[in-house]
């Protein structure tokens, strides 16, 4: 009796001392609990960021620049953010601690969604219109490159500095023509609130000559000094949440409804099979695996954002992305 009441107290010193060592890794998005967020709950409740050794909270975000300055500050070891306006930020913040290690959309969903009745089937369509655009929002922080590769004078466009909550709104009273936002958000919620999906037009930036990339993992690089392994942990575990999110988007929704009940099932597969279909699993990343970038398109990129934004300082691609953190061990592949 002795024996087996000492084994079962030093059972429970075990599992508690492992749940000690765990490596707290808060984790803040870049909108709220949506479909596109549902693979980093499939990893948190498949336990493959418990397997890592990581105790991880997913928050929810207000836009593709908001866990830019909450990573660096370190109020977050890790978020979610667009790897083109951390190029701004680190730029009018040198040396700030903070850098993309893994690529999430390897096309970006910035785009221009408009709606047809209102004049708005191609990327000029917009001379002469309004368009509603959210201040922090990642694909309006993008607009000056899309306007410049198609040739919109950026004079003849009437750019409403909408809020997030009534952007789509808008754009169903007709108030304005067209918005920018994330292809895969603004056109489902259009949907929702009764526009006809035939009088919809999603202008993505990236069929008109943005090269960019779009959202990354980006970590505070004093924790990623500190801690490398549990950064490798974290975006292994990413990736097979995404792998098994590909798999079966429906069950991944499952896990993302439980921490947003309100959500419809139905549009966040769709708006899920949309992000998988036209930003994540790309033709590079079926050849490649997740999480790098092509170095020459990378090039290409900072090349385009020099276009349209001065840098005080030549901009250095090794300080936007670092692909050391990566994991080796084949887990990136998607297929």
């Amino acid at each position: 009796m002795l024996k087996k009441l000492l084994a079962a107290v030093a059972a429970v010193t075990v599992t508690s001392t492992a749940a000690m060592a765990e490596t707290p890794m808060p984790f803040t998005l870049d909108w709220k609990f949506e479909g596109p967020a549902a693979p980093y709950f499939v990893a948190l409740d498949k336990g493959y960021f418990t397997a890592e050794g990581l105790s991880v909270e997913i928050s929810e975000g207000a836009g593709s620049l908001d866990a830019i300055p909450k990573v660096a500050t370190g109020a977050f070891p890790v978020g979610f953010a667009d790897i083109n306006s951390l190029m701004k930020f680190l730029d009018q913040n040198p040396g700030a601690p903070v850098t993309a290690v893994m690529m999430v959309y390897d096309k970006p969903p910035f785009a221009m969604i408009g709606r047809k009745s209102l004049g708005i089937e191609g990327p000029g369509d917009i001379a002469g219109k309004v368009l509603g655009a959210p201040p922090p929002d990642g694909a309006w922080a993008q607009f000056p490159i899309f306007a410049a590769e198609n040739g919109i004078d950026m004079a003849t466009v009437t750019v409403d500095p909408v809020g997030f909550p009534v952007r789509e709104p808008m754009l169903a009273e007709g108030k304005v023509a067209a918005v920018t936002g994330f292809s895969f958000t603004s056109s489902i919620n259009a949907k929702r609130l009764g526009v006809p999906a035939d009088d919809l037009s999603v202008i993505l930036m990236a069929d008109h000559g943005v090269a960019l990339y779009g959202n990354a993992i980006i970590v505070n690089t004093d924790f990623a000094n500190a801690n490398p392994a549990a950064v490798t942990g974290f975006l292994r575990a990413v990736a097979m949440g995404w792998k098994d999110t590909i798999a079966d988007p429906e069950a991944a929704v499952d896990s993302l409804i439980a921490r947003n009940p309100a959500a419809d099932k139905a549009l966040e597969v769709e708006r899920l099979g949309l992000a998988i279909r036209d930003n994540v699993l790309t033709d590079w990343v079926k050849a490649n695996g997740m999480g790098g970038v092509d170095a020459a398109r990378f090039a290409k990129a900072i090349e385009q954002t020099k276009s349209v934004y001065a840098f005080t300082t030549e901009p250095d691609g090794a300080l936007y992305f670092d692909a050391s953190y990566l994991p080796t061990d084949g887990s990136l592949s998607l297929q």
